[in-house]
């Protein structure tokens, strides 16, 4: 659920969601952006669970110990994301890119756009704990269905309200964006760190735990 939370919380992403919206045919784009960005998570998650049968990766094994230390290298990843994002300003390259042809982008493409511009390491990081999650009842998958709907949540949020509040959309949505762009870079830092601290020190702690740290070797 962290993870699904800090997928939802990309404020630059947001951003340029909003300015799908605020497109020609906005609505119908974004339902497109919505749907790519949940198929995405989707198939991601379904790859794990076809290649692992719900069955968790056993510690104290070549494939445990790898997962464990593929985990230790994401958290550590998302550090370095947030010490570099505060030298760093404005949207990602490709999202700048795209979003000076907006009017031309179709809802295939906005899918398009969405998968290529997730955040890769949170949803590998989420697919890493998938792979060590023992899956036995409806209440798991349920977990693994809520954590896709809340990675998407942010997204359907601002489509449901384009849609049901047309004519407050613009000059809301506009408020909005200006405040993602002010303040994301501090948003992406928060978000980065805590998941990273996270899954480095979860990490750390299994690793001691299974008999692969440091001290066994």
């Amino acid at each position: 659920m962290l993870l699904g939370l800090g997928i939802a919380l990309q404020p630059f992403r947001l951003s340029a969601f909003i300015l799908i919206l605020s497109s020609k045919d906005g609505t119908r784009k974004g339902l497109g952006f919505i749907l790519g960005w949940l198929a995405c998570l989707v198939l991601v998650i379904a790859t794990v669970l076809l290649i692992t049968g719900g069955r968790p990766v056993r510690f104290r094994t070549v494939p445990g110990e790898a997962l464990l230390i593929a985990r230790l290298a994401l958290g550590v990843a998302l550090i370095l994301i947030a010490a570099m994002q505060l030298r760093r300003k404005g949207h990602p390259r490709i999202l700048t890119a795209v979003l000076a042809r907006l009017d031309t982008m179709s809802p295939w493409s906005a899918a398009l756009l969405a998968a290529i511009v997730q955040p890769w390491t949170l949803v590998v990081a989420g697919a890493v704990i998938v792979a060590q999650a023992s899956l036995s009842s409806v209440g798991d998958y349920l977990a693994l269905a809520s954590f896709c709907l809340l990675a998407t949540s942010s997204f359907a949020a601002l489509e449901l309200y384009a849609v049901f509040e047309p004519t407050a959309t613009s000059t809301r949505l506009a408020t909005l964006r200006t405040w993602l762009d002010a303040h994301g870079t501090q948003v992406i830092v928060v978000v980065c760190l805590v998941l990273g601290l996270w899954l480095t020190g979860e990490s750390i702690h299994s690793l001691v735990t299974a008999g692969v740290g440091p001290s066994h070797h």
